[in-house]
């Protein structure tokens, strides 16, 4: 599966790294990345494509613990899961805020 799409790097020009610093709960959530088999769900808020050419993101995430923090493309790329899968995008989740999140609401 294509983790990022035109359409998705577009949003994340709305939203550079730093930009929802002062929303606090109310900032918006622009995509979900997701284990499809376990544990892992990433937030995304904020992106920023880098010089080598990987983004580097600012979310949520859901993994043992729920925390705020960074990210990248290519860690997402390298996690090896069983059956051959990896790490996959929601194609149906629409844009929320991390309160939404925070509350258990699911897109």
């Amino acid at each position: 599966m294509k983790l990022i799409t035109k359409e998705l790097e577009q949003k994340f020009k709305k939203f550079p790294l730093y930009s929802q610093d002062s929303k606090g709960d109310n900032a918006q959530i622009i995509c979900k990345f997701f284990n499809p088999c376990g544990v892992g769900t990433w937030y995304v808020m904020e992106a920023e494509k880098q010089e080598d050419g990987d983004y580097l993101f600012f979310g949520y995430v859901d993994l043992l613990e729920k925390e705020l923090g960074y990210f990248t493309l290519n860690e997402l790329k390298s996690l090896r899961l069983p059956f051959g899968l990896t790490i996959e995008r929601d194609l149906y989740f629409d844009t929320c805020t991390l309160q939404d999140i925070k509350n258990g609401k699911t897109y």
